[in-house]
């Protein structure tokens, strides 16, 4: 998405998507409260017309880019890339030709168990093993007359969120994703004291990957625009863990939840090096995978440098 389709998305669904809805509207105009501050009279307006917004309040305005510069505190392309992974009605309109009795333009075919090596290969990619399998499903479906296959992650609403190697898009309603890791019910309505949160499947599933004893929710938010849907169903849990994405998009997110809940723990700096837990786990197999060729290549300097290692803690426990 480039600066000009994401200026085409009606702001208003923008601002919805964010929590924020209109005090006052009529066909020209929608007035809603600061969305950068706390106040109780509504200062921001957008122009339905133009798609513009101005803040009275601190006489700025601008575009939809303008306004998530400033909302993410981000750059241009971090704003493109956090639109990149939403799922604007008003964007998809410009794509599809409509007419009232027009029918979808995708379809799903079918919908089973992950059996296709190709997204079985996919996974093993992110790092991901067979432990997984049964917490995702294998889709088939058509977009126009394009017959496609893709790893699925089901929402709460019945959607899903779809990945493959050259894929990443969503069907059906947007919604956020739950799972359930306690002994004594799968059913994804459960209250239960701890949460795990993250922004998409793909950490999820590397965190079921490194916690496998881990009992307890995992929320999976599918798009940072459900923020405020995220939040009521944490209220449910009394013991919150984020594992948030580490860019402006994430950090935003980060803070709004913390915000609503202070006694939430960040786990954020365990992969402060990487873009996502995902990202992390990958990278950690990978030097897991290295450090074990290593030793088989050259098993005897391997033993050697093991017993360097064992000399030296023995000589500072004598000092």
């Amino acid at each position: 998405m480039n600066c000009k389709q994401f200026n085409s998305v009606k702001l208003e669904e923008i601002l919805v998507s964010l929590g924020h809805h209109p005090t006052k509207q009529n066909e020209k105009e929608a007035w809603f409260l600061n969305p950068f501050y706390t106040e109780t009279q509504a200062s921001f307006k957008i122009n339905k017309n133009l798609n513009y917004w101005y803040l009275h309040s601190e006489g700025i305005g601008g575009n939809n880019v303008d306004f998530m510069k400033k909302y993410l505190n981000a750059s241009v392309k971090e704003v493109l890339e956090w639109a990149e992974k939403q799922n604007f009605f008003s964007f998809r309109l410009q794509n599809v030709i409509h007419s009232i009795n027009s029918k979808p333009n995708y379809q799903i075919t079918e919908i089973k168990k992950l059996q296709n090596e190709h997204l079985k290969s996919y996974l093993h990619q992110r790092g991901l093993s067979k432990v997984v399998y049964p917490l995702v499903k294998e889709i088939h479906f058509t977009i126009g007359e394009k017959k496609l296959y893709a790893i699925g992650f089901e929402n709460f609403s019945g959607g899903w969120e779809l990945r493959n190697s050259f894929y990443k898009g969503s069907l059906l309603k947007k919604d956020i994703s739950i799972l359930n890791f306690n002994n004594e019910s799968q059913n994804q309505n459960e209250t239960g004291k701890k949460l795990a949160v993250f922004e998409g499947f793909m950490d999820a599933l590397s965190f079921v990957e490194m916690k496998p004893f881990f009992r307890g929710g995992v929320l999976v938010m599918n798009s940072i625009s459900l923020l405020n849907r995220t939040k009521e169903h944490l209220k449910n849990y009394s013991e919150i863990h984020l594992f948030l994405d580490n860019d402006k998009a994430g950090e935003t997110c980060k803070n709004e939840i913390l915000k609503s809940f202070p006694e939430a723990k960040n786990h954020s700096e365990i992969y402060a090096l990487h873009k996502d837990l995902n990202d992390y786990f990958v990278f950690r197999n990978n030097t897991k995978i290295e450090k074990q060729q290593r030793v088989e290549d050259n098993p005897k300097q391997e033993q050697e440098e093991s017993e360097i290692n064992q000399a030296h803690q023995t000589y500072r426990r004598k000092r």
